[in-house]
């Protein structure tokens, strides 16, 4: 039976023939000499491996074969019409890049020689002219490269030539999208960031030395397995396969297609927690989705965990891995074989409800009280009433909710505290207030009144039963075993210490124990956390991904001016560089629109979506979508986008729907993308909303000002391709030289 690898489609099959092609690809998959398919060779072509089939009456593919031995291999390279079909067979080929040992599929004219298939040695260095030295300097040329340099990595000499003439990063995505063949173009951007071609070399697997063994043929096969070749090949193992890639084009093209770098993460095994951080963008939740697959479909049918903060990122963590491969198991209870993907809090209660009244002495240790209900969540204004109630002798600046919130989560529950000597004695570390012991003392009287409150209501805190259900399987895992063989986390960035100790409670210490993927600069919820500080080191075993799949040039470089200014901090306590972050598509440069009054800004709203959905080279409507701060808002331009007649869709829990664009708060758009994007209402008051609140203290402050940055950041980052902006009266702060420059 052949075997099929799906080249990287230039264009998408059509809608009406995607059954036909399925069809086509099944047969071939079976038995290539079924005469209905007429896979024919083509005269005065450039490849003799090159191939049509017959899809239907007017289309044909075009595919190249692969005789090896007793294998037979097609790729596919596209579906086209008959006679242009015929005319792409006739100039193209499939062939070994001589230096680098990656398939490439080139185009040539008909009568030209084709460059030869079987691996050579590397061209021999060429002396070569100075560049002259200009107003405007040669990107590469000012980290020292040359034309010699990257044709020695294996890039083609024009491509590598044309290289060196880039004198901006624009230039460079745009050359990088004409590339001869994908990893020459991730090859340019990684070398026009300050990459040494040593580390190129290694992001891209590869070696010195090309492996010249063998047959052409095998050359070839080694060539489609490159991981640098995977970014353009993919190898289907199974019909079922064969369907998702061609039905599910979109998802496909970042599901099949990994760069070299994320394989590595998916595939290598760690001796203990792991860490991937990286931009919005870059493929963080890929690595994480394809690694829990890896792991999962071990043959000792392993127990894996996939949770994140949110319920809403979880259900989209869900649809993806069936999308991925429905074959998985997904399951919903403990000790099955399968991942279980859940929100962390869903997890927690899921414990806590299993374990019943075993789990009482773990919330007598650390509550101080046998509760175990967690079927109802404590009253968002519980603090408040205990503040009023036992902290009236506190200083203003500390009768705050958000202070109260922050000092049980963070300083409380990780240490099970449950008396006033144990809290007086406790270090307060990162906490940005000092506290005097009387003052300890009130804080404390505030806490007692907090947790006399909720026993009585019968109601607990998400952090409480994060807390007690890891207390509980800290207890029961000697005699019991743990719940999990591995755990994945995406978002990390977001999760509470309760969490990170439920999650170190779940999985044995080991290796592939934990595996996270978080990026600081997306923390939106919560105070900062370090791993060490709670039993988990990832030091050694911590990666960074820089490449931006997601978002273009022009719209990263946007977001990022939000974090200018800003310092940041990765789960290990390490300062966070956002300045490496690269984007590998290009695209218009933002749109910023000022508008004198709310009216003013509802009617340019209407216009621009009506534009979106209707202009030259529209996209689906529902990815569009219209970006606020708060549900209030989002309520107020539905209606206020109504009274001008664009239909729009508000979006809460539920997931996106088809048919029109959608308003949601830009926490709701967390783990979203979207082709357009409008943030909506970014003014002095909105964005960052008032930080009366955290008046505790400066640090406190400056604190809950950088998840804004933050969340601004985040609702930026979800425009695949074009991005506005818009606002009344004066802009906001986080705006800083974006808002000037549109006043210019």
């Amino acid at each position: 039976m052949p075997t099929i690898v799906m080249a990287k489609q230039d264009r998408p099959v059509e809608p009406t023939l995607k059954k036909k092609a399925f069809a086509f690809l099944e047969k071939l998959s079976t038995d290539d000499t079924l005469p209905g398919l007429h896979i024919e060779p083509i005269v005065n072509s450039v490849d003799p491996r090159v191939r049509t089939g017959r899809v239907d009456d007017g289309y044909r593919a075009v595919l190249f074969k692969i005789a090896d031995k007793e294998t037979v291999t097609y790729v596919f390279h596209g579906i086209y019409p008959h006679d242009e079909a015929i005319r792409e067979a006739q100039r193209t080929t499939l062939r070994v890049n001589p230096v680098s040992g990656i398939a490439e599929i080139r185009r040539v004219e008909p009568d030209a020689v084709p460059e030869p298939t079987t691996a050579v040695e590397r061209p021999e260095a060429r002396p070569e002219p100075q560049p002259e030295v200009t107003a405007r300097t040669s990107l590469l040329a000012a980290y020292g490269l040359s034309v010699t340099d990257l044709t020695g990595l294996g890039l083609d000499e024009d491509f590598a030539a044309r290289a060196m003439e880039i004198t901006d990063e624009e230039d460079v995505l745009a050359l990088a999208g004409q590339a001869p063949a994908d990893w020459q173009g991730l090859a340019l951007i990684d070398l026009s960031t300050g990459m040494s071609l040593e580390e190129v070399r290694e992001r891209l697997s590869i070696q010195e030395e090309v492996d010249t063994s063998g047959t052409e043929e095998e050359q070839l096969l080694r060539g489609l397995q490159h991981p640098a070749g995977r970014l353009t090949f993919a190898w289907i193992e199974d019909d079922e396969e064969l369907r998702r890639v061609i039905e599910d084009t979109d998802f496909a093209a970042w599901r099949i297609f990994l760069h070299p770098l994320q394989r590595q993460y998916v595939d290598r095994d760690y001796n203990g927690p792991a860490k991937v951080t990286g931009g919005a963008g870059t493929g963080k939740t890929v690595v994480v989705l394809h690694r829990a697959r890896r792991l999962a479909v071990q043959p000792n049918r392993p127990r894996v965990l996939l949770t994140t903060f949110t319920r809403n990122l979880a259900e989209a963590l869900q649809r993806d891995m069936r999308t991925l491969d429905p074959d998985v198991p997904i399951v919903d209870e403990f000790g099955r074989p399968g991942v279980r993907i859940s929100g962390i809090d869903a997890l927690a209660r899921a414990v806590l409800k299993e374990a019943g009244q075993a789990a009482a002495p773990a919330a007598e240790r650390v509550l101080g009280a046998a509760t175990v209900d967690a079927s109802r969540r404590t009253e968002r204004d519980a603090w408040a009433d205990a503040i009023a109630a036992a902290g009236r002798d506190l200083p203003e600046n500390l009768r705050s909710p958000a202070f109260f919130a922050a000092e049980y989560t963070m300083v409380v529950l990780p240490r099970h505290i449950t008396d006033k000597e144990s809290y007086f004695r406790v270090p307060r570390r990162g906490r940005g207030v000092s506290l005097n012991r009387q003052q300890r003392a009130t804080v404390w009287a505030v806490i007692e009144r907090y947790r006399a409150m909720s026993r009585a209501r019968g109601t607990l805190d998400f952090p409480e039963v994060a807390s007690v259900a890891a207390e509980y399987l800290n207890e029961v895992a000697p005699g019991n075993g743990r719940l999990f063989d591995h755990v994945l986390v995406d978002e990390g960035q977001d999760l509470t210490p309760a969490h990170w100790q439920l999650l170190r409670a779940l999985v044995e210490p080991g290796p592939n124990d934990l595996f996270i993927a978080e990026d600081s600069h997306q923390r939106i919820y919560g105070q900062k956390v370090t791993l060490s500080h709670l039993g988990i080191e990832t030091r050694g075993r911590s990666r960074r991904l820089t490449l931006n799949y997601r978002t273009t040039y022009q719209n990263l470089r946007w977001a990022m001016g939000i974090l200018e200014g800003a310092d940041y901090v990765d789960l290990e306590g390490e300062p966070e560089e956002h300045s490496t972050y690269r984007s590998a598509r290009s695209g218009p440069t933002p749109m910023l629109l000022p508008c004198a009054s709310m009216t003013e800004e509802l009617d340019q709203a209407a216009r621009l979506i009506r534009d979106w959905v209707t202009g030259e080279g529209a996209p689906a409507p529902e990815t569009i979508a219209i970006l606020v701060r708060d549900r209030y808002q989002r309520d107020r331009v539905v209606a206020g986008l109504a009274e001008r007649g664009v239909e729009v869709r508000a979006v809460d829990s539920e997931s996106v729907k088809p048919g029109a664009p959608v308003v949601m708060t830009m926490h709701r758009a967390k783990g979203t993308e979207f082709a357009r994007v409008l943030l909506f209402g970014v003014k002095d008051g909105q964005v960052p909303q008032s930080l009366n609140e955290y008046e505790t203290s400066e640090a406190d402050k400056q604190d809950a000002l950088l998840r804004e940055r933050s969340l601004l950041y985040v609702a930026a980052t979800r425009a695949r391709d074009v991005l506005a902006v818009s606002w009344s009266g004066q802009a906001s702060p986080l705006l800083h030289q974006h808002a000037q420059d549109s006043a210019d």
